[in-house]
């Protein structure tokens, strides 16, 4: 088929308010009222492992929530795999006592629920994805255990898959991690993602289909193989410099019978849309969740607001800033990113992604990580993406890739808080992310992660006991060093 491609320039979306917004987070209505269906309810998979009588104590830590609310200083207590109390611990002091609960001393550092990626590959292994299909089984298996415990890592602790280089990597990576003999996040796998063969953008990790019966085959298969969702590759892609990004490759009748089946085995679709028409057509038909939408045009994003209440937007920022400004180390200048059109496409996808927040459609980050300028670890990106560009306010980027992406897991009423009940999935954060944002890249400053109750990292400051004389070293401001000390006692005690 002939690709649909849009010729003219974007549309030009403006706000009328354009000084910075400095109210309540204003995404926790949008995310609330999103409402997928019951029948497309993914498994609430569980991880496998946590005793149940065990317990973690996070005294004086300020608490970030992910509701909405200020932050606040208080205590929290996880026994077994969940949030226990939050705020006031009513038996405190005999919990530090006990020397069967784990305490960590919080001195105001902040405690918040474990970040999420809406848009995950842990197949990707930053080098050439052409190669991917190519590569070992064995070895493919080994990168993605990496890639999933580089997000646990990093403070990521829910992971929706967006494609996978094998049919079944994903899937096995996922059971692994449940299983608890690997460790990483909470994970929704997809398989390989189906595109026609005139619209393929990498062959070897590509499942191909023409034609809606096709299609449907293709989608039964993937359902067959256990994933949980389902992608379609439906725009180009500029660096292919083959399928434009502004080019869509599906037509309305395929994908009908995309969302039509996979609506009807019980799996959401989530889809590759840059260009215009691809987009329209994600919103017309029901694919679920969107990814990039970056050449929306004006009757799209009235479309899109229409149905805002069933769609989720994942733009995948940082692939479009990325390939601007840090592939050149690869071999891929500014240059001619710019001449294939990225800037274009940066500069239209900020346009729209802003006008989409100030409409109430959710934008949750994250987004092609695993590329070579785009590598595994650096996930926190997004986050200050949407600070800085998006006009999103630092709580309302921490509460999408909270609360949102707990929304998107459909599993909002366990996941992506700090909250009683709610499954114990935290960081302990040596800074405020709600004045810097960007302290959520920085590795070290990530002092504790928790996943289902269990402590995945504690720094080496967390076992350290506070100053004491004759341990210091006289480092201490305060402090002195015990045998300075002692000499200056024995002097005045001989002189007595």
């Amino acid at each position: 088929m002939a690709p649909s491609k849009l010729n003219e320039p974007p549309p030009s979306f403006t706000t009328t308010n354009l000084s910075p917004y400095t109210g309540a987070p204003r995404n926790v209505e949008y995310i609330n009222n999103i409402n997928f269906g019951s029948s497309l309810q993914p498994r609430s998979y569980e991880i496998q492992g946590t005793l149940p009588d065990s317990k973690i104590l996070f005294t004086d830590v300020t608490i970030l929530d992910s509701t909405g609310q200020e932050p606040y200083r208080g205590d929290v207590l996880i026994v077994g795999e969940r949030i226990a109390e939050v705020g006031v611990v009513p038996n405190v002091d005999e919990l530090k006592q006990d020397p069967d609960v784990r305490v960590f001393h919080g001195r105001g550092r902040t405690l918040m629920s474990g970040l999420g990626d809406a848009h995950t590959h842990l197949t990707w292994n930053g080098g050439d994805l052409n190669k991917l299909g190519d590569l070992g089984v064995e070895e493919h298996v080994l990168l993605t255990a990496r890639s999933a415990q580089c997000y646990l890592d990093s403070g990521y602790t829910m992971c929706f898959g967006a494609a996978s280089a094998k049919e079944r990597l994903d899937v096995v990576i996922r059971d692994a991690i449940n299983a608890g003999h690997i460790p990483g996040p909470r994970y929704l796998a997809n398989g390989k993602e189906m595109a026609r063969r005139d619209g393929d953008l990498v062959a070897g990790i590509t499942a191909y289909a023409d034609g809606p019966d096709e299609m449907r085959q293709v989608i039964q298969h993937h359902v067959n193989l256990g994933v949980d969702q389902i992608k379609l590759s439906m725009s180009g892609e500029e660096i292919t410099e083959v399928r434009s990004a502004q080019d869509c490759y599906f037509t309305d009748e395929e994908t009908a019978a995309c969302v039509q089946e996979a609506h009807s085995l019980g799996r959401r679709l989530c889809a590759h849309a840059r260009a215009r028409d691809s987009v329209k057509m994600c919103v017309k038909h029901g694919v679920d969740v969107i990814y990039h939408a970056s050449y929306i045009d004006n009757e799209g994003m009235d479309m899109l607001e229409k149905k805002k209440d069933q769609h989720i937007v994942a733009p995948g920022l940082n692939w479009l800033i990325a390939t601007l400004n840090d592939a050149a180390a690869f071999g891929y200048s500014h240059e001619k990113a710019q001449q294939v059109g990225y800037q274009k496409e940066l500069d239209a996808a900020i346009q729209g992604l802003r006008e989409m927040h100030r409409r109430g459609i959710v934008v949750l980050p994250g987004g092609d990580y695993g590329f070579a300028w785009t590598p595994h670890g650096t996930y926190a990106r997004d986050l200050a993406h949407f600070v800085n560009l998006l006009d999103f306010t630092p709580m309302e980027a921490i509460i999408a890739a909270t609360a949102g992406v707990a929304k998107l897991f459909m599993r909002e009423h366990e996941l992506g808080k700090i909250s009683t009940g709610f499954y114990a999935d935290c960081i302990l954060v040596d800074g405020d992310p709600l004045k810097n944002i960007e302290v959520l890249q920085d590795h070290e400053k990530l002092n504790v992660i928790v996943i289902n109750g269990r402590v995945h990292k504690a720094s080496r400051r967390e076992y350290l006991p506070l100053p004491v004389t004759g341990q210091d070293s006289n480092h201490h401001v305060i402090v002195p060093d015990y045998p300075k000390v002692a000499v200056e006692m024995q002097k005045n005690a001989l002189f007595a």
